[in-house]
């Protein structure tokens, strides 16, 4: 996009920026937290005074799921480390799809089609965080917070999309 922008271009395009900012680092925190699965469960165990219980002796609630989670990744990665890897290509993906915003940074109106993506993947959170979150008996409550990241998601992309079509509108 040109240098020479309207105060009112100006200003679209600072808040668009923000707003993607805001998008861009959250996909990267939320990918790059994949790297370290057991540790952070074994970190959140210990913060809730949970490092010497097992799931089998808490009933039900948010301390049980993190013990599960938690044994189930103690148990997996002691027998099959190569299990670790499928999460390490997870936050790869994260990282590699930050990548994808750059171009929508610079020039959103070019890459207007990287911000309909990015908004259609959010939308698609919900159901796979219905259905595969059913199978793998995921709990409701957390299969909501996933869904929550896709809601969240596509609410500032569409604030993008907005602000990317008031500067096309602005720009004839």
């Amino acid at each position: 996009m040109p240098n020479n922008f309207s105060a009112e271009e100006a200003s679209t395009l600072r808040e668009l920026r923000w707003t993607l900012v805001a998008f861009v680092a959250a996909l990267f925190l939320s990918g790059v937290t994949a790297f370290p699965l057991r540790v952070e469960l074994e970190q959140i165990a210990a913060m809730r005074g949970l490092e010497n219980v097992s799931s089998s002796e808490v009933e039900s609630g948010f301390d049980h799921w993190i013990l599960v989670v938690r044994d189930g990744l103690r148990e997996a990665y002691d027998k099959h480390p190569w299990l670790a890897y499928g999460t390490d290509w997870l936050a790869f993906a994260h990282i590699v799809i930050v990548v994808f915003f750059i171009g929508p940074l610079l020039n959103p109106v070019r890459n207007i089609w990287v911000l309909k993506a990015g908004l259609i993947a959010c939308l698609l959170i919900i159901p796979t965080a219905c259905i595969c979150g059913e199978v793998r008996q995921i709990p409701w409550g957390w299969r909501l917070i996933d869904c929550s990241f896709g809601v969240l998601g596509a609410i500032l992309l569409v604030l993008c999309l907005k602000w990317t079509r008031a500067l096309e509108r602005q720009r004839g």
